[in-house]
């Protein structure tokens, strides 16, 4: 007989909602044959943030070449190479939507010789050149450990520079099969780095999710490692199974613990941050670059 497993929380009802800035956006999408993360990985915030006229591009295609056991992206061989195209239809998307502030993820391309770094570098350049008063947030892969990779993507001065650890590193072999922790966490404060020495003015962001299996003590010493190395922005929400193929979810944590966290990880020295049952690491990301940034002014 399988383990029971607890029940979804009242607290984590969603409200759907396809008002007119819902359908536009996604027709959008369609026309220009764009991928978002919102869609692929079924994000619960999908309809809060469409309905606002934001979303998270997802580039590089949409198969995966890690298959991590809690993503609901498709996994597999990608089609060869890239489209040369995307970088266009993003920066056209964004200027349709008139968005102040675009975040562009992707999934694992371990295929190309630099992970995808170069497109990553195509993708912000088009939308800076289309759109001069965006703001680019990027979610990147870990490239393989390419230091050149991460350099490129830098170079196009994006905003924030985002790479998520995703949970603690007792779990990485059954949830991130593929990647590494010291790994993630080496690629963040190698960007903390190069924003520390004044060659790159990104800040730095990375997110975990809860509800796999962690234990509290095991989340306090990722953010202290997290903040050791540099990162600035936190966002920590809730595992929500995508499908019955998916990593089970161990436990639902209380709007009341994310609150403790959140206070612990300001007293840990992080700028802001972002933490709810909800939460994503996009969620709320036009928050995490003041106004007062030469993007927003």
């Amino acid at each position: 007989m399988s383990e029971a497993r607890p029940a979804r929380p009242p607290w984590l009802r969603i409200r759907l909602r396809t008002d007119e800035n819902y359908r536009r956006l996604r027709s959008m999408v369609d026309e220009l044959s764009l991928n978002t993360v919102c869609e692929e990985a079924r994000c619960p915030n999908i309809y809060e943030c469409w309905n606002a006229g934001t979303a998270t591009f997802m580039i590089l295609g949409e198969t995966c070449t890690r298959r991590c056991g809690f993503c609901n992206v498709k996994s597999g061989l990608p089609r060869p190479g890239v489209d040369a195209d995307e970088p266009g239809h993003v920066a056209e998307a964004v200027a349709r939507l008139g968005l102040g502030h675009v975040v562009v993820t992707s999934v694992d391309r371990d295929d190309l010789p630099d992970g995808g770094a170069q497109h990553f570098s195509d993708v912000i350049r088009a939308i800076r050149g289309r759109n001069p008063r965006c703001a680019v947030e990027v979610l990147t892969p870990d490239f393989k450990n390419r230091p050149e990779a991460l350099e490129v993507v830098l170079a196009a001065e994006p905003e924030i520079f985002a790479h998520n650890v995703e949970t603690v590193p007792r779990l990485y072999r059954e949830a991130r099969p593929g990647s590494r922790y010291d790994v993630s966490v080496g690629l963040l404060a190698a960007a903390a780095r190069e924003r520390d020495r004044g060659a790159s003015s990104a800040r730095v962001k990375s997110s975990l999710m809860l509800g796999l299996g962690e234990r509290d003590e095991e989340v306090l010493c990722v953010m202290r490692d997290l903040r050791d190395a540099g990162v600035e922005i936190l966002t920590l929400g809730q595992y929500l199974q995508p499908t019955a193929e998916h990593l089970p979810v161990e436990r639902f944590v209380t709007p009341e613990q994310f609150e403790t966290l959140r206070a612990s990880g300001e007293e840990m020295g992080f700028r802001h941050v972002e933490s709810g049952p909800l939460v994503r690491s996009s969620y709320h990301a036009e928050r995490h670059v003041p106004h007062g940034d030469p993007a927003r002014t």
